[in-house]
């Protein structure tokens, strides 16, 4: 602090000069001082902001190291290794880079492999030399059991076919599900562990239903609909399913049940009433409960099993060296570095999810954004042919149509083949429907030909909490689309309007497009699912068969031969993309956060609100598979 200036008056010169020079020097004291500090500051901040952008950077560089591929080797006589934790989906695999960081999030590193690329790299080891038999293992109980039946028989086909080379096929189980069982169960050597479990009690459906915490939340629901077995309003409508929607869903379980279990006892050598009378006895099958329904062949430790596999690829029973062998992602990418790219292209697009209006978001089906690259499909003249891979349970009814219309449009000028995978229903038979040729699985789920409007009301939630609304409007319809009140008996009835109209255009395009009559239709639409083996019986579909049967009739149908290059789309998402996705502050996908009853009950809660966030139809209409159907 400055000192007072002294009284003037009477101060001799020399006392007020010593004075001035002291209070120089303490300001000049006071400003270098705060320089000081200010350089330090910016010192400090320029070291913090320097070392993020190493870490940045750092990342960076394990991202794009982790992106790479990784050179493979293949010993002659190695086992082609499928590990039943490996996650399936249609399209293209994504940059998975979030995989590897999973473990920083709670969760658990994942394989994905693409069921078009797995089946394919299974087909081409049966004629591979260096190749010398297929082993199929599980290591723990799956998470996540999303891909669906009408997916697995495709993979199982390729395993089928593998075996019929006459290279062996060893499966080693410890813990199976009924999805793990069914693949394994077409190997010629099926082991299970002598404390492991297999889970086969047959097939269920559960629903969740919301309606009772809707109402004990002050949150309406109104719907008009178009079927009586359209029952995808059920679960925000009602407490438990109706008795049409019991019926539908106890028949399609019971086509679905009958071609798994059909093919179980052929592998096994069994009659399908042996299999049925097994699984109502047990349900789950402990080792010896196996062994006595045949469901295995022997049982094994682990290290056993690997001790005869080194046998078999020439290692040492001692040796600290695993079997020859090669995981099936690898294998994979040796192929795809493998295959000459030349002839004609051949376009597949993935239609895989809800379909949403507008460009929709990662795991969705948007409208605009797949009309879109289905139009830039038609006008490239290399593209000779589209081949449309559906799995997805319908949505908005405007984007359905914004989609199918691209494609009717393309088949005035190449062909367009439809290739059904587990799920192509309502919205996704919409968009399957207008094609020449549909191809689907005895296990698809497909049809659900209806139509519904489904529109919620907060005003009880909100007068709980203490909002009220007041209203001025010029017509009697002005608040036609608020959700601040429940819909009058005029406005539902502009609404069912709609969704009749919807739906007799629904109706009128599968009679146009698959030539049937309109009274047919009629009768096999009302919101009814089938199975793809129904389906065809009632000519919904063309023909059963899998994705690599489209792909080879689009080739023929186009002229391309059989040397045509295979492109695929949407394209997986690049680095780029995904370091995007982080900076936005998205989690890693594959992060889990476990598999306990809470977070299962969690997540259903989680599933049927994210259901209801996609309903973005701008008229609130909707052609989706009823109920969220989840068959286990």
């Amino acid at each position: 602090m400055i000192p007072p200036a002294p009284a003037t008056a009477g101060l001799p010169r020399t006392a007020l000069f010593h004075w001035l020079r002291g209070a120089k020097r303490l300001r000049w004291r006071r400003m270098k001082n705060f320089f000081t500090s200010l350089l330090g500051t910016l010192v400090a901040l320029v070291i913090f902001f320097g070392g993020c952008l190493a870490l940045g950077f750092l990342f960076l560089a394990v991202m794009v190291a982790m992106g790479q591929k990784q050179p493979v080797s293949l010993e002659s006589g190695s086992y082609l290794v499928y590990d039943l934790s490996t996650k399936l989906q249609d399209a293209p695999v994504d940059f998975d880079g979030g995989a590897a960081f999973a473990p920083l999030f709670g969760g658990s590193r994942v394989t994905t492999l693409q069921l078009r690329v797995a089946a394919r790299a299974i087909r081409s080891a049966a004629r591979d030399p260096r190749i010398a038999g297929l082993v199929v293992t599980s290591r723990e109980l799956p998470v996540d059991d999303a891909v669906g039946f009408g997916q697995l028989k495709e993979l199982r086909a390729a395993i089928e076919e593998f075996k019929h080379s006459g290279k062996p096929v060893l499966a080693y189980l410890n813990a199976a599900t009924t999805r793990d069982y069914y693949l394994a169960s077409a190997a010629s050597d099926l082991v299970l562990d002598p404390y492991g479990m297999i889970l086969l009690p047959g097939l269920t459906a559960r629903p969740l239903f919301m309606a009772g915490a809707f109402e004990k939340f002050g949150v309406g629901v109104q719907v008009t609909r178009v079927g009586k077995y359209k029952s995808a309003v059920e679960p925000y409508t009602r407490k438990d399913l109706s008795p049409e929607a019991r019926e539908d869903l106890q028949k399609l379980l019971g086509d679905l049940w009958t071609d798994l279990e059909r093919d179980i006892a052929r592998s096994r050598g069994l009659k399908p009433a042996a299999v049925q009378e097994a699984v109502d006895t047990h349900g789950l099958f402990m080792a010896s409960d196996a062994l006595a329904a045949k469901l295995v062949d022997r049982t094994a430790y682990r290290d056993e099993v690997i001790d005869e596999l080194k046998a078999r690829t020439g290692r040492a029973a001692g040796s600290t060296e695993t079997f020859k062998q090669i995981s099936l992602p690898a294998y994979a990418r040796l192929m795809a570095d493998d295959t000459p790219l030349s002839g004609g292209r051949i376009a597949v697009v993935y239609a895989e999810g809800d379909i949403v209006d507008g460009e929709g978001q990662i795991g969705d089906v948007g409208g605009r954004k797949f009309s879109r690259e289905l139009r830039r499909l038609r006008q490239d003249p290399d593209v000779k042919a589209v081949v449309l891979r559906v799995n997805s349970p319908g949505g908005s009814a405007t984007a359905a149509e914004e989609i199918q219309r691209e494609l009717r449009l393309t088949m005035k000028v190449k062909p367009v083949v439809v290739s059904m995978g587990s799920v192509a229903a309502s919205g996704g038979y919409w968009i399957s429907t207008y094609s020449d040729r549909i191809f689907a699985e005895p296990t698809t789920i497909t049809g659900s030909i209806g139509v519904f409007g489904l529109f919620v009301n907060v005003q009880q939630l909100a007068n709980n909490l203490g909002f009220t609304f007041d209203t001025v409007q010029t017509g009697k319809l002005s608040g036609l689309l608020t959700i601040s009140r429940p819909k009058t008996d005029e406005e539902l009835a502009v609404f069912q309007h709609m969704v009749d109209w919807v739906y007799d255009q629904f109706t009128v395009k599968v009679a146009a497009s698959r030539k049937l009559d309109k009274a047919k239709v009629l009768e096999i639409a009302q919101g009814r699912v089938w199975s793809g083996a129904e389906a065809k019986k009632i000519g919904l579909v063309d023909e059963i068969g899998d994705l690599r049967a489209a792909i080879l009739y689009a080739a023929a149908k186009a002229g391309v031969g059989p040397r045509f290059r295979l492109e695929e789309y949407p394209r997986p998402r690049e680095l780029k993309d995904v370091i995007n996705e982080i900076m936005q502050g998205v989690t890693p996908g594959n992060a889990s956060l476990g598999n306990g009853a809470l977070q299962q009950m969690l997540g259903e809660f989680k599933s049927q609100l994210a259901i209801l966030a996609r309903f973005n139809d701008p008229r609130g209409i909707y052609a989706r598979l009823p109920v969220d159907l989840r068959v286990q």
